[in-house]
């Protein structure tokens, strides 16, 4: 049995889209030779303003009627690195309140990152 064959038989349609947007997001984040600025906005990489503690991301995918699918990145400064904590379900059970919610959600996610590593931001 081939490998997309397998992938069919045990994930739905919804599972495969949900992981080759999540894969299409991630190589656009490590197409970036740094972090992004302000002016670097892009249809798919876009700041999140609703955050209130970071400076943070969103990596989105194309339009789609049934699947919903955000990277949220935290690049922290002077590391290289990228925090990326992904939301992802089906629309119809999500709604609008998923594309509103992420920030908040991903504040926490960011602060826990920076506790679980030993990160200090230098002042």
């Amino acid at each position: 049995m081939t490998w997309n064959a397998y992938l069919s038989e045990v994930i739905s349609w919804r599972s495969r889209a949900i992981l080759v947007f999540v894969v299409r997001a991630l190589e656009q984040l490590r197409n970036l030779t740094e972090p992004p600025a302000e002016d670097d906005q892009t249809a798919t990489l876009m700041r999140v303003r609703q955050s209130r503690r970071y400076q943070l991301w969103r990596v989105s995918h194309a339009y789609h009627a049934q699947v919903a699918v955000r990277l949220i990145c935290w690049f922290p400064p002077d590391t290289g690195a990228v925090v990326v904590a992904l939301f992802a379900g089906e629309k119809a059970r999500l709604g609008e309140v998923f594309y509103d919610s992420v920030a908040a959600r991903a504040d926490p996610l960011t602060g826990q990152w920076k506790r679980e590593t030993g990160y200090e931001e230098k002042p």
